[in-house]
């Protein structure tokens, strides 16, 4: 299973969409305002339709907006909540690709601090 990315939820990715930089996507096509829809799992098989929609702004470029309201708040996200996505083969049908988004939070246990599967 391949990382393709991670960040430390903010605000603005819990009130509105989760910003994700075109560089750490590969090749993003360069049609701002283009949609499509992300078919993810999450770690409990459970399926996921993402509305993403490419963005540019001067800062970062072109990056992918990602629509998740409902996933954030059936899993009750928060800010600084870690995200992942990952990127896994196929296991039933042998090519193509999942992708997988985990989240995690930050619990102190015992004096140290943890990540805990949300």
């Amino acid at each position: 299973m391949a990382m393709v990315f991670s960040k430390l939820l903010t605000a603005d990715d819990i009130e509105n969409d989760l910003s994700i930089p075109g560089c750490s996507l590969g090749q993003l096509p360069d049609q701002e305002g283009l949609t499509m829809s992300m078919q993810v799992h999450d770690r409990n098989g459970q399926d996921w339709t993402f509305s993403c929609t490419i963005k540019r702004n001067d800062s970062v470029g072109l990056f992918l907006s990602v629509g998740w309201n409902k996933f954030v708040r059936e899993r009750d996200l928060r800010v600084d909540d870690k995200v992942t996505i990952h990127e896994e083969a196929m296991k039933k049908q042998g090519t193509g690709t999942w992708i997988k988004v985990e989240v995690q939070r930050k619990i102190r246990l015992f004096g140290e601090d943890i990540w805990a599967d949300v």
